[in-house]
């Protein structure tokens, strides 16, 4: 009795290790993927502001002739730019680990620029067009950039 209650102690303690192990890998090889489909698509990429709407009030006027692209100094931030007219403006991305959030920092830049210096969730990654909304609130703002 007591070889059989250490023996099934002995395969729980096996299992539990394993299933710990498997887990950390799913979890690498999903963390692998999402850096892969993010540099793929969106690092390094040309985007546009294809809707911008504050409350209600449609902004995307605001960004014509505007390119921005993000690049990659690791998978999670890097510098940004916002270029219109051959002037560029330079600010810096972040995003956390599953890129559910995207904050974008342009500090020093023209007023259109202070619409997109915020937390942004993704709304929806259906490229070429990433639709986002604030981070962390209902705030009824709305930002939809379009790869080119």
């Amino acid at each position: 009795m007591k070889r059989n209650f250490t023996f099934i102690v002995s395969i729980m303690i096996i299992a539990a290790v394993n299933n710990s192990c498997s887990k950390s890998a799913v979890e690498d090889a999903q963390a692998t993927y999402l850096q892969q489909q993010f540099e793929d698509n969106i690092l390094g990429k040309n985007f546009r502001v294809y809707l911008a709407s504050d409350n209600g009030v449609d902004l995307t006027g605001q960004y014509a002739g505007y390119t921005f692209v993000m690049y990659k100094s690791t998978y999670y931030n890097g510098p940004t730019t916002a270029t219109k007219n051959g002037i560029t403006y330079n600010g810096i991305w972040s995003s956390n680990e599953d890129y559910s959030k995207l904050t974008l920092t342009f500090p020093s830049t023209p007023p259109e620029l202070v619409f997109i210096t915020r937390d942004w969730r993704f709304t929806k990654k259906a490229l070429p067009v990433m639709e986002l909304a604030p981070w962390g609130t209902t705030d009824p703002k709305v930002l939809h950039l379009e790869r080119f």
